[in-house]
C-alpha cells in the first residue's frame, strides 16, 4: 500500500482552518486544501495538499493508495516532530496496510523535510515530492515582491532610506564642486548615513519621535520648565566657554573650538528665520484651533516660548563668536526668562477664567 503523506509541520491547516489532523482522504484532503485556500491563499502549505490529492489521481489504479495530511505544531521542532509522529500513528492505525506501507512524502521545503526520520522510523518512504510554485521561479515574482516591499511602511523606510543616501553622495558632490562649496561632501555624506544607521540599529528613531512630540506638548501646554532648561544649559555652555578662555594660553587653535565657534556662527544666522518659521507655524495652529473649536489661552505660550528661546539662543551663540557682548547675553537670557514666565502665568490666569465662566 502507498500512502501519501502532505507534511504541514508548523501547523498551518490547524491554526487557520477549522479542520482536525490528521485528514485522511483523498476528498477529504481536497476539502482541507479548500479551507486553507479561502483563508490564507498565500500560504505555500495548500499547494501541498492540492499535490498531494494530484498525486493520489495519478497512481495507478490498480495499487492501493490512499493519501492523508499530517500537522505538527508551531513552535519547537522537537514538538513538531512528536507530533507529526503521533499523527502519523493514528493514520496507520486507521488503514489495512498489513505491514507492507510505502510511504511518498509531500512537503514544501527543507524544513518539513526534517520529519523524514520520524516518518522512516514508522514506514518505509520510497521518495519526497518537494512542491515549489512556479512562479517563484520567474521574473514576474520578483516583480511582486519588489512591489510588496515597497508597499511595507517598516520595510520601505529600512531599504529605500539608506540605498537614497547612497545614490545622494554623488550628485551631492558633484553640485558641491560646481557650487566650490567648502568641506568634504564625501564625509559629510557618509557621516550622516553612518548616523542613520546606528540610529536604526539601536531603535532610536522611535525615542527621537517620542522627543519631538514631548517638545511640542510642552511648547504648546506652557510648560516654563521648557524655557527654564534651556537657559540653564546655556549658561553651563558659556560657562565652560569662560574657564576654558581662562587658560593660559588661550586654546585658540585647537579644532574643537574652532568647530564650535563654526557651528555657534551657523546657529546665530539661522536662528533669527527658524524662530520667525516656528511664530508662524505655531499662529497658524492657534487660529486653526480657534475655529476648530478646540481653542485654549495656554496655546498662546507657543509664540511667545519660541521668542525667549531663538533671543537667548542668539545671544549665547552671538557671544561665542565675539559679536555680542557679555552683557547682551545677560540682558536677552533674563528678558527670555522673564517673558516665558510672564506669559506661562498670564495664560494661565486667562484659561482659569474662561474656565470658571463656562461652568
Amino acid at each position: 500500500m502507498l500512502l501519501v503523506l502532505c507534511v504541514d509541520l508548523d501547523d498551518d491547516l490547524g491554526r487557520k482552518t477549522d479542520v482536525s489532523t490528521p485528514v485522511v482522504g483523498r476528498d477529504a484532503v481536497r476539502d482541507a486544501a479548500v479551507s486553507l485556500a479561502t483563508a490564507d491563499a498565500e500560504d505555500s502549505d495548500l499547494n501541498v495538499l492540492f499535490e498531494g490529492v494530484n498525486i493520489y489521481d495519478r497512481i495507478d489504479p490498480n495499487e492501493t493508495v490512499a493519501v492523508a495530511a499530517i500537522t505538527g505544531t508551531e513552535g519547537s521542532d522537537v514538538a513538531a516532530n512528536r507530533a507529526v509522529g503521533e499523527e502519523l500513528d493514528a493514520v496507520l492505525d486507521g488503514l489495512s496496510t498489513d505491514g507492507d506501507a510505502r510511504a511518498l512524502l509531500v512537503t514544501d521545503g527543507a524544513q518539513d523535510e526534517s520529519v523524514v526520520p520520524v516518518v522512516r522510523s514508522r514506514v518505509q518512504i520510497d521518495g519526497v515530492r518537494r512542491v515549489v510554485v512556479r512562479q517563484a521561479q520567474d521574473l514576474e515574482s520578483m516583480y511582486y515582491t519588489i512591489k510588496q516591499v515597497i508597499a511595507d511602511p517598516e520595510t520601505r523606510g529600512t531599504v529605500l532610506i539608506p540605498l537614497g543616501i547612497v545614490l545622494l553622495i554623488y550628485p551631492l558632490s558633484v553640485l558641491a564642486n560646481a557650487l566650490n562649496f567648502p568641506g568634504d561632501v564625501f564625509g559629510v555624506a557618509s557621516g550622516l548615513f553612518g548616523l542613520y544607521l546606528i540610529a536604526r540599529g539601536l531603535g532610536l528613531e522611535q525615542r527621537l519621535d517620542e522627543a519631538v512630540d514631548q517638545l511640542q506638548s510642552a511648547l504648546y501646554a506652557g510648560r516654563v520648565t521648557l524655557i527654564t532648561s534651556l537657559v540653564a544649559g546655556l549658561l553651563g555652555i558659556v560657562g565652560v566657554v569662560i574657564g576654558v578662555n581662562e587658560l593660559a594660553p588661550p586654546p585658540t587653535e585647537l579644532d574643537v573650538f574652532v568647530v564650535g565657534r563654526r557651528l555657534a556662527a551657523v546657529v546665530n544666522a539661522a536662528v533669527v528665520w527658524i524662530a520667525a518659521a516656528g511664530i508662524v507655524s505655531s499662529s497658524g495652529r492657534v487660529v486653526d484651533g480657534y475655529l476648530r473649536g478646540t481653542f485654549e489661552w495656554r496655546h498662546l505660550n507657543a509664540p511667545f516660548y519660541i521668542v525667549a528661546i531663538a533671543g537667548a539662543i542668539h545671544a549665547a551663540s552671538g557671544w561665542i563668536t565675539g559679536s555680542a557682548t557679555q552683557n547682551y547675553l545677560f540682558v536677552m537670557v533674563t528678558a527670555g526668562l522673564m517673558l516665558g514666565l510672564a506669559s506661562t502665568f498670564a495664560f494661565a490666569v486667562a484659561d482659569a477664567r474662561s474656565r470658571e465662566e463656562a461652568s
